[in-house]
């Protein structure tokens, strides 16, 4: 783990060196463009352009996670839900990611959308984004199929063309992903799609999946200072080809903040309970890192660094991520009108990360397994028994 992560940040340093190669194609030796990455301004650091050939939209570095509307998280109200989603978009942080099965998440982006169209001038309606997901069952991958589940998604949140859909597939055996994938490329064509990702694939498929041809823009995959696994064959991949990622599970579902900082989970109601999903997840993912103790002292050092700069600890979670190789942007879920995040996350952008802070972080996270080893490439945790 130690050699694995300060190589990461050696490549990081040299990333602006690095040129695009071509990737091997089953048919021809095709050449894709990176995406742009000179930014060096707080206001350029705000945004990122994802591209893939013709395909192209720029999007927030900071995106709002819209998972928390699925459940478990506190009962939602429509109104103060649409009202959150206003002052998030009005404070600069206008990309928000969803998914078909996140409850009324797609719903909620609809009539959050029309008001901005009503009630907002048009230059932020030019900014915000509403990047989606399609989890499909495993069947068939007809043209008809593919087409009428992403007409679902596109009536939901009233818009003509998706900004992004995000594909998320179970089961590697069945290479319907493949057809599937041609589908939403033909659907892109057709303007129902402005650009094509992916969520939670794995490297090798990935690399399947360019080889035929596929323009995708990004991955989304589970990455935080515990889980650095995207920066192993994940990111050397995506720098060789422009594919972005886009991160989540960041902040942890609040693992990394004050509230959990010199706390003691073995004992019964001495600390903060884990009353969410994805508290309860990234639990198990602090246990298969290095356990509690563990996660204090980085906790501890986090905080020593957010003391340092005047931020948070989350602030300092998603800026490490942010500064990791590939990384277009990073995700922080929002319980939309129960509690809000917009000034720690707006810290971000003006946040920069020192060698110190960095060498402080490592020195805690190289005491940690390597998760790839433990449990596998990006995505495996959905797919492993």
């Amino acid at each position: 783990m130690s050699s694995t992560a300060i190589t990461t940040q050696q490549a990081f340093c040299n990333i602006q060196k690095i040129t695009p190669l071509s990737i091997r194609r089953r048919r021809a030796t095709v050449a894709i463009r990176c995406c742009s990455a000179t930014a060096t301004t707080e206001k350029d650091n705000r945004r990122e352009v994802l591209k893939n050939g013709d395909a192209k939209l720029e999007i927030c570095r900071v995106l709002n996670g819209m998972w928390q509307t699925s459940g478990g998280w506190g009962r939602i109200d429509r109104n103060g839900a649409v009202e959150a989603m206003l002052s998030y978009a009005d404070a600069g942080l206008s990309t928000f990611d969803m998914a078909d099965h996140y409850g009324p998440a797609e719903d909620l982006y609809g009539i959050f959308i029309n008001r901005v169209r009503r009630e907002r001038p048009p230059e932020l309606l030019e900014t915000v984004r509403g990047l989606t997901k399609w989890v499909p069952p495993p069947v068939k991958m007809t043209r008809s199929f593919v087409s009428e589940s992403i007409d679902v998604s596109r009536k939901r949140m009233d818009v003509a063309s998706l900004d992004m859909l995000q594909f998320h597939w179970w089961d590697y055996s069945n290479s319907g992903y493949l057809d599937a994938l041609k589908h939403l490329t033909d659907l892109k064509g057709e303007g129902k799609i402005k650009t094509i990702a992916l969520t939670n694939f794995d490297t090798e498929r990935l690399r399947i999946i360019l080889e035929n041809e596929i323009p995708v823009v990004s991955n989304q995959v589970q990455h935080s200072i515990v889980d650095m696994r995207p920066q192993q064959k994940m990111a050397e991949l995506c720098q060789l080809t422009g594919v972005k990622l886009i991160t989540y599970g960041t902040v942890m579902g609040g693992l990394l903040s004050e509230k959990f900082l010199d706390t003691n989970l073995t004992i019964p109601f001495a600390g903060p309970k884990l009353n969410t999903p994805s508290l309860q997840k990234y639990k198990r993912m602090v246990d298969a890192w290095g356990g509690w103790s563990l996660f204090q002292e980085l906790l501890r050092t986090m905080k020593n660094v957010a003391n340092k700069h005047g931020v948070s600890i989350p602030t300092v979670a998603v800026r490490y991520i942010l500064d990791q190789p590939a990384v277009a942007g990073s995700m922080i879920g929002v319980r939309l009108g129960l509690s809000q995040h917009i000034e720690d996350a707006n810290a971000v952008f003006s946040l920069v990360l020192d060698e110190e802070d960095i060498s402080s972080i490592l020195q805690i996270t190289n005491k940690g397994r390597d998760l790839q080893k433990v449990i596998g490439d990006c995505g495996d945790e959905y797919r492993r028994a």
